[in-house]
């Protein structure tokens, strides 16, 4: 029956783009929970007069409860397409930003209901170990991945660990945190080196994923957020951590001119979480330093991200409303 309907999609547009409604439409989940805990942390830290985050998590909420319903319907209707995905080299990447949306709802609930923040912070670890363990096996016993499928959205998996003992320390035994921040940070030291062995070396990353570029700087963001709230004060190498990401930062920004000409399709949301612990970042290194630079520098991304996110909120309904998304692609 499922084989049944996949070949009616020619005559259908409406069950061909269901079939064609990607994994990677968490990403846009991603970045809005992530704006709203940045927008948490700038109303708490910059002291801000006016207050949206609390608004801000409803519509976050409400577009991560409409993009997993309709993946949960491709699920019973296309399964193949499904498994399609799952087994695809880059998509595959993108499945574990469901652990991450549990721990950064956790984050923003920290300061809201303790006891919602832990349930959802033991649910995305849960999900954040069950898939770590997966993807990372089907890294290792591969037989299809080849350097050209290699972008820095292969640290999406592991990312997660990373994010895990920013509430973790709050919930549980630091040990906890402690390793999986020691898991997160070993693979991203290895896969930033093959990253940039592939940038380097090898073919350029194809243009429609060019704004994967963005996740480069997460990483070292998010550890350095990790590590000072490990430690309970800034340190040597969690500021070095957090230079590297502000590097890599500017870097990108050099390369905007092409980041920012591309034809507009969800890859372009990558632009935004990434913006997120940067902003985040920032913020967390004026509360501990008190320092003007800093304060001047977080709101000056801050402000970024504001743009950013309204741009690409406007580009994804006019690409909706024109139905540009969601149509069948290569690959």
């Amino acid at each position: 029956m499922t084989g049944v309907a996949e070949s009616n999609n020619s005559v259908n547009p409406k069950v061909s783009r269901l079939r064609n409604f990607s994994i990677s439409f968490l990403a846009i989940c991603l970045g809005l929970i992530g704006f709203t805990l940045a927008w948490q942390k700038a109303e708490e830290i910059l002291l801000l007069s006016f207050s949206i985050s609390n608004y801000l998590l409803y519509f976050s909420l409400g577009v991560i409860a409409v993009v997993l319903f309709i993946y949960i319907l491709k699920i019973f209707r296309y399964p193949a397409a499904v498994r399609s995905e799952f087994n695809h080299p880059i998509k595959l990447n993108f499945y574990p930003i469901l652990a991450k949306l549990f721990l950064i709802t956790s984050l923003i609930y920290l300061n809201i209901d303790m006891n919602i923040s832990r349930y959802l912070w033991w649910i995305g670890v849960v999900v954040q170990a069950i898939f770590t363990i997966i993807i990372l096996s089907a890294w290792i016993r591969h037989d299809k991945y080849e350097i050209h499928h290699m972008n820095p959205s292969w640290f999406i998996p592991v990312v997660g660990c990373l994010i895990i003992p920013i509430a973790g320390i709050r919930h549980f035994s630091p040990e906890l945190s402690w390793f999986f921040f020691s898991i997160g940070f070993f693979w991203w030291f290895i896969l930033t080196t093959l990253v940039f062995n592939r940038i380097f070396f090898h073919n350029p990353i194809q243009d429609k994923l060019l704004p994967t570029l963005f996740i480069l700087f997460a990483p070292p963001a998010i550890g350095f957020i990790a590590l000072t709230k490990l430690l309970g004060e800034l340190n040597i190498f969690g500021n070095m951590l957090y230079y590297i990401a502000a590097f890599l930062f500017i870097l990108i920004m050099f390369q905007g001119r092409r980041l920012f000409h591309l034809k507009f399709d969800i890859p372009w949301w990558a632009y935004s979480f990434p913006l997120d612990a940067l902003v985040i970042a920032t913020l967390l290194m004026y509360h501990k330093t008190g320092s003007a630079f800093y304060r001047y520098s977080s709101w000056a991304v801050f402000i970024f991200l504001n743009l950013i996110i309204l741009i690409l909120i406007s580009k994804t309904f006019t690409a909706v409303k024109h139905k540009l998304l969601c149509i069948d692609e290569d690959g």
